[in-house]
């Protein structure tokens, strides 16, 4: 049996239809993804009060080192000078590895 020549180009006009009808959400999809994300970062003062809350979250009092970290990029972004003196587990200063556990005290609030 074969094909009806109208069956075959309406099924392949309904199939790009669908189709376009797909990519078009898809786009639609990623713009708002796009959006949202941005307006998260806006200039308002609650905008500002959660970006320090999300910050001040990664200094908590217990920390894991990070790839590409330092004690003294830790120090800074903490605020606590006194990184070794609290961890007696680090040996030595320069043998920071990702993946380390240390203590964070930090000296004043962000």
């Amino acid at each position: 049996m074969a094909l009806n020549p109208r069956k075959a180009s309406s099924s392949k006009a309904m199939a790009d239809a669908a189709s376009w009808l797909c990519a078009c959400f898809l786009v639609t999809l990623i713009l708002l993804c796009i959006f949202s994300d941005s307006s998260v970062v806006g200039e308002d003062d609650e905008g500002k009060l959660r970006g320090k809350r999300v910050l001040s979250k990664a200094c908590d009092e217990i920390y894991v080192v990070g790839e590409g970290e330092t004690l003294h990029t830790i120090s800074d972004k903490c605020g606590d000078p006194f990184i070794v003196e609290k961890n007696p587990h680090i040996h030595d200063p320069d043998d920071v590895f990702p993946g380390l556990v240390i203590k964070i005290t930090p000296s004043h609030n962000n």
